[in-house]
């Protein structure tokens, strides 16, 4: 077996699992020649939650944060996330703003694109990733990892064998809540290796206290990559601290060759950021906390953030853990969808209001209603009729796949934006987050 690759995600997950996606441009480019040299597979930049943030928080272009850091790392990869066809939103785009949006990542700075549905729905990955191969791009198709009656070793290999007929360059599992346990790991690994001609990596979260035994037993099953953090940016709700598995992996024929006196210099850069955050308490402490039961509620650490924040304007703190038992039940009722954005916050609320109310589904969102009637694409195992009638009383359902419906919208969207858009990119900028993007282009440019 070839020496373990490792993914470092500080500059999108680390501080998106951690203090919600709020670490500059500024502190991430000095140090970034020197994280240049430590030899990563690839860094985690952008996508996720980091294009929102930007623009919204910290009045910044994310564009151009992609083009200051592609300037300065000349050896290793840039890698972002992408929610398959909601990109960085959170609706389904037509296929012309998808394959824009890729073709602008890919000229801008991007080399590999992983992309996820939140459903698994191979269906809502295939524009996606068409356009990465088309660009030049390399397409790593993640599988939502969770844990159901139907989430079997079985299940994920007929979907990595999917994944990679429609072009995968690479399979990613994709554990968004930290609650793949050592040993599957070590199973659904090995037995992906049998069957796949594409590398495997495995993502996952310190939250449970479960990520450096899976990925230790992931190595061992064959895994390609695994996803670290530098350790200012490790533990709790975001990935395993890099030195720790750098150094857990030494004297084996798997270990990673890094320079481990380079990662603590990259260490104490990222320490005093740390600790400004924590400060200010961007960073909450929570954040960091071990949190084993995660396991049965299977919930991201940024929805549990947000359920919290729920409950308080609510003034229901109280029901919290009412809430959190209620949310298995949900999702039970919903075909078993995994807990990642959007469908995490869509279960979430409705969880919230099962609660509130005290009846169950009698304050449905939008959002669940379209989701029932397959809009966001196909839920894992079909939903009870019965559940149905409540939500979504003789509607009609759709089956196909959702972005089918969309006519292009691009020279519609260009128009729209003509007097504060000065380029491609500002008109997918304001394509993903109208609103927030007129906000901060117009102030952009009237400066």
């Amino acid at each position: 077996m070839n020496k373990i690759k490792l993914m470092e995600t500080v500059l999108r997950d680390g501080h998106q699992s951690l203090m919600a996606t709020r670490m500059t441009t500024a502190e991430m480019l000095p140090i970034i020649e020197k994280m240049d040299q430590v030899g990563y597979h690839s860094m985690e930049m952008w996508g996720g939650a980091t294009f929102d943030a930007a623009i919204r928080f910290l009045k910044e272009d994310p564009w151009e944060r992609l083009r200051e850091i592609k300037k300065r790392a000349k050896n290793t990869k840039l890698q972002m996330l992408l929610r398959g066809q909601n990109l960085l939103g959170y609706r389904h785009y037509a296929d012309d703003i998808v394959e824009r949006f890729v073709k602008k990542s890919i000229e801008n700075g991007i080399d590999i694109i992983r992309i996820f549905d939140a459903l698994n729905d191979v269906r809502n990955l295939k524009a996606a990733c068409e356009a990465t191969k088309k660009y030049g791009g390399h397409a790593q198709l993640a599988m939502s990892y969770t844990i159901s009656p139907v989430h079997t070793i079985e299940y994920y290999k007929n979907l990595a064998l999917e994944m990679q007929a429609i072009g995968a360059d690479s399979i990613a599992i994709k554990d968004m809540s930290g609650i793949l346990l050592p040993e599957v790991a070590y199973k659904l690994v090995k037995e992906l290796k049998e069957i796949l001609k594409v590398p495997v990596e495995v993502h996952t979260h310190a939250t449970a206290g479960l990520a450096s035994m899976t990925y230790i037993k992931a190595v061992e099953a064959g895994a390609d990559i695994i996803d670290t953090a530098i350790s200012p940016f490790a533990g709790g709700t975001s990935q395993p601290a890099t030195e720790s598995i750098v150094r857990s992996l030494e004297g084996t024929e798997r270990e990673t060759g890094f320079d481990i006196e380079l990662l603590k210099e990259i260490a104490e850069y990222f320490k005093p950021i740390r600790a400004k955050y924590l400060q200010e308490g961007t960073l909450n402490p929570q954040a960091l906390m071990t949190e084993p039961s995660i396991v049965e509620y299977q919930l991201p650490g940024g929805m549990l953030s947000n359920l919290l924040a729920q409950l308080k304007l609510q003034k229901a703190e109280h029901k919290y853990e009412e809430v959190l038992r209620e949310i298995p039940k949900v999702r039970a009722d919903l075909g078993y969808p995994p807990l990642v954005t959007p469908l995490s916050q869509m279960v979430g609320t409705q969880a919230v209001f099962n609660v509130l109310t005290g009846v169950r589904y009698k304050l449905v969102p939008n959002e669940i209603r379209e989701y029932v009637r397959g809009m966001y694409g196909k839920s894992p195992v079909p939903i009870s009729e019965e559940i149905k009638e409540k939500i979504i009383p003789n509607k009609e359902l759709f089956t196909g796949r959702p972005a089918d419906l969309l006519q292009p919208e691009y020279e519609k969207l260009q128009e729209e934006s003509k007097d504060f858009a000065r380029n491609e990119e500002d008109v997918l900028t304001y394509a993903l987050f109208p609103q927030v993007a007129k906000d901060y282009l117009t102030s952009k440019y009237s400066k």
